[in-house]
C-alpha cells in the first residue's frame, strides 16, 4: 500500500461546493488507554443524535486494568444498522499504533486526523487517496493548556469543522458532556476545542465549509444503551428483585446496573465471593419467592453447571445471563464469541428442562429480560439469556421502553388461602402440564423438602423406578407448556429465496446488510435470526427445510450453532457453516464474499 498523503496536499479542493453529504458514517478514535478516545465518540454521538441518526457504538480495549491500545467506534446512519460497516470513514489516531492497526480499514476516500506529537505518520498504512490532517494535538495541549489530557478536545474541534458542524453546536455538546465538572475545567476543554478550530481555519476549513456535511432526518427520542444494561432493566421492570453476581468481563455491567437501581425498588444486588456463591445465593432468594437472576461469562457459567442441574431437578425458577466472550479458559475477555451455546443448551448433568433465548440488540435484551423473568416463574426452571460481548457491551439507539405495558406473571403460586383449601400439599405433584402448584416456604401448611436427589411428589427421596420415570416425564412436559409462547425469530429478505442466512446475537445487523448487498447483486436471500435457541422451534426447522442452502453464521470454531441445529433435526446436507473466531465481528463484505463463493461466484 502506498505512502500517506502529506498534510500540505489535502486542503486544495476543500470548498463548499465539494461537500459530500453523509447519511452513513463510520468513525474510529484510537490510541492508548487514557487518550480520551471515548470522549470524542461521546461528543459525536450527541451531534448525530440531534440530527436523527440511528447509532451503534463499540469499544475495543485490551484485556488489562490500565493502558494498552484502546479504540472507540461509532456508526451513525439514517437507517438502523446493527453493527459497524466495512470501512472507517474518519479515523482519529493518537499514536502510530492506531494508524498501523486501523489504517488498512480506512476507506479510500476517508479522512485521518493524526496526532503528530510523537513523530511523522507511519508510511505504507493508508491508501494514497486518504486525506490526512497531521496535527501535534498533544504538544499543543501541553504547551498552551499545560495538560496532555486536553488533546482530545483539540481533536474534536478539527473533527467538527471536517463534518460541517457549527462551532456553537460543538461548544454546546462540549458543555453538556462536561456539565458535572467545575466551570474552570469546562472552560479549559472549550479553550482546547478552540485550538482545534484555529488549526482548521489555518488549514482552509472555515466554519461550515468542511469537506463533509452530515445529513439530517426527523429527530426521534431515542436512548443509547448497551445490551447488558437493557437486560438488567427488563428484569427489574418484570418484577425482578434479587441479583447475585461476581465481576467478570464482559458481564459486569449487569451487576453494576442492578446495584445502582434495584435498591430503589426494595430489591437487592449483591457481589458474591465467586460464581458458585452467586448462583447459590440466587437459588436461595428464588426459594423465598423473590424473582431472581444471576449472570456471568463463560468461565463463570462453567462453574455454575452443577447448579443448573439443581434448578431443573428441584424445580426452582431462575434467570441466568451469559455474556459470552472468546475462550477457552480465560481466552480473550474483551473480545466477542459465541462458543458457550453448547454449554447453555446441554450443560449440567442429567436431563433438565430449560429455555435459551438469544437477543440481538438492546431492544430485544429488554424484551427478553422481561419474558425470561416471567417464563422462569411459569416453568419453575432455569431460563437462560445468551448474550455475547458485542450484544452485551456495544451500544445502540432504541426508542424508550413501554414500561406500562408489562405484565408480571406469577405462575402457579399458591396463596395461604389456596394452601388452606387443599387436602394435602404436594410440592412436586404430578400434573398434566408438568408444573406443580407451589407455596413459598413459610406458608402455613406449605411445608416441603427440597433436595438434589430424585424425590416423590412430597419431596421425599425416592429411587423407585416407576416414580423416577414419572418425574423425568413430568419435568420434560414443562417445555411443551411454554413452547407456543416462545418468541418467534426475525425474518428479512426474499421469502421465496432458495438461500438462507441463519445466525443469532451479534450476527443480527451484519446478516441484514449482507442480504441487502446480495440482493443488489442478483442473489436472493432470506434471513432468519431465531430469538429462541432452545428448544428448537418449528419456525427454525421449517426455515431450513424450505431452502436449498442455509448458511449458518456464527462466532465459534467448532460450529456450535450448526451442531445444535443438526442435533435438533435440521438437515446437515442443507446447512453450511460460515465461521469466525478471531475476536472481531463480521463485516458485511465478509459475508457477501463467503456466500458468493459458496454459490460458485467470485468473492
Amino acid at each position: 500500500m502506498s505512502a500517506a498523503v502529506p498534510q500540505a496536499s489535502v486542503e486544495a479542493d476543500i470548498t463548499p461546493g465539494a461537500q459530500r453529504v453523509l447519511s452513513d458514517i463510520n468513525v474510529k478514535v484510537a490510541g492508548q488507554g487514557g487518550d480520551g478516545s471515548l470522549t470524542i465518540i461521546t461528543l459525536l454521538t450527541q451531534v448525530l443524535s440531534r440530527r436523527g441518526f440511528h447509532l451503534y457504538s463499540a469499544r475495543d480495549v485490551a484485556s488489562r486494568i490500565k493502558g494498552g491500545h484502546a479504540a472507540a467506534t461509532l456508526r451513525g446512519s439514517i437507517v438502523v444498522r446493527g453493527g459497524m460497516g466495512d470501512n472507517i470513514d474518519l479515523l482519529v489516531a493518537f499514536d502510530e499504533e492506531a494508524i498501523e492497526l486501523a489504517g488498512a480499514a480506512v476507506a479510500p476516500d476517508g479522512i485521518v486526523i493524526y496526532d503528530a506529537s510523537r513523530g511523522p505518520l507511519p508510511k505504507g498504512c493508508l491508501a494514497d487517496t486518504v486525506r490526512v490532517f497531521a496535527v501535534p494535538f498533544g504538544r499543543m495541549a501541553v504547551r498552551d493548556l499545560r495538560r496532555d489530557l486536553f488533546k482530545n478536545s483539540v481533536a474534536f474541534g478539527l473533527l467538527a469543522r471536517i463534518l460541517g458542524i457549527a462551532d456553537d453546536e460543538a461548544k454546546s455538546c462540549m458543555r453538556h458532556r462536561f456539565r458535572r465538572l467545575p466551570e474552570r475545567l469546562v472552560n479549559a476543554n472549550l479553550d482546547a476545542m478552540n485550538k482545534g478550530f484555529d488549526f482548521a481555519g489555518d488549514s482552509g476549513l472555515a466554519e461550515g465549509e468542511g469537506p463533509w456535511r452530515l445529513a439530517a432526518t426527523d429527530h426521534v427520542e431515542r436512548v443509547l444503551m448497551g445490551g447488558n444494561d437493557a437486560v438488567a432493566f427488563g428484569f427489574l421492570a418484570a418484577g425482578g428483585r434479587f441479583y447475585a453476581g461476581y465481576p467478570i468481563t464482559p458481564a459486569t455491567e449487569v451487576l453494576d446496573w442492578l446495584s445502582a437501581h434495584l435498591p430503589a425498588f426494595g430489591g437487592v444486588a449483591i457481589q458474591a465471593e465467586d460464581e458458585l456463591s452467586a448462583i447459590n445465593m440466587a437459588i436461595g432468594a428464588a426459594m423465598t419467592g423473590a424473582r431472581s437472576m444471576t449472570g456471568s461469562s463463560g468461565p463463570g457459567i462453567s462453574l455454575m453447571q452443577e447448579a443448573f442441574s439443581h434448578l431443573g431437578s428441584a424445580e426452582i425458577p431462575l434467570v441466568i445471563v451469559d455474556c459470552q466472550r472468546a475462550g477457552p479458559s480465560t481466552g480473550m475477555p474483551t473480545k466477542p464469541e459465541q462458543s458457550d451455546l453448547a454449554m447453555l443448551v446441554l450443560g449440567g448433568n442429567g436431563d433438565i428442562p430449560r429455555v435459551v433465548l438469544t437477543p440481538g440488540n438492546p431492544r430485544e435484551c429488554f424484551d427478553l429480560g422481561v419474558l425470561a423473568t416471567n417464563l422462569a416463574q411459569r416453568l419453575q426452571a432455569p431460563v437462560i439469556i445468551a448474550l455475547d460481548q458485542a450484544v452485551g457491551q456495544d451500544s445502540a439507539t432504541v426508542e424508550p421502553f413501554d414500561i406500562d405495558g408489562i405484565t408480571i406473571e406469577q405462575g402457579k403460586r399458591l396463596s395461604p388461602e389456596d394452601v388452606a383449601g387443599l387436602e394435602e400439599y404436594r410440592r412436586y405433584r404430578i400434573t398434566d402440564d408438568g408444573v406443580s402448584p407451589w407455596a413459598v416456604p413459610g406458608t402455613p401448611g406449605g411445608e416441603s423438602l427440597v433436595t438434589g436427589n430424585e424425590r416423590n411428589e412430597w419431596g421425599l427421596v425416592s429411587a423407585d423406578p416407576e416414580n423416577r420415570a414419572r418425574m423425568i416425564d413430568k419435568r420434560a412436559r414443562k417445555v411443551e407448556l411454554v413452547r407456543d409462547s416462545l418468541p418467534d425469530g426475525h425474518h428479512f429478505g426474499d421469502p421465496d429465496a432458495e438461500i438462507g442466512l441463519l445466525g443469532v446475537g451479534m450476527e443480527a445487523g451484519v446478516m441484514i446488510e449482507a442480504a441487502e448487498r446480495l440482493a443488489g447483486a442478483g442473489i436472493g436471500v432470506q434471513v432468519l435470526r431465531p430469538l429462541t435457541l432452545w428448544p428448537l422451534t418449528e419456525e427454525t426447522l421449517a426455515f431450513i427445510r424450505a431452502r436449498r442452502r442455509v448458511y449458518v453464521i456464527e462466532h465459534s470454531a467448532s460450529a456450535q450453532l450448526y451442531r445444535i441445529l443438526a442435533a435438533g433435526g435440521a438437515s446437515s446436507e442443507t446447512m453450511a457453516s460460515i465461521l469466525k473466531y478471531d475476536g472481531t465481528p463480521f463485516r458485511p463484505a465478509e459475508l457477501v464474499d463467503a456466500v458468493t463463493a459458496g454459490e460458485g461466484g467470485n468473492p
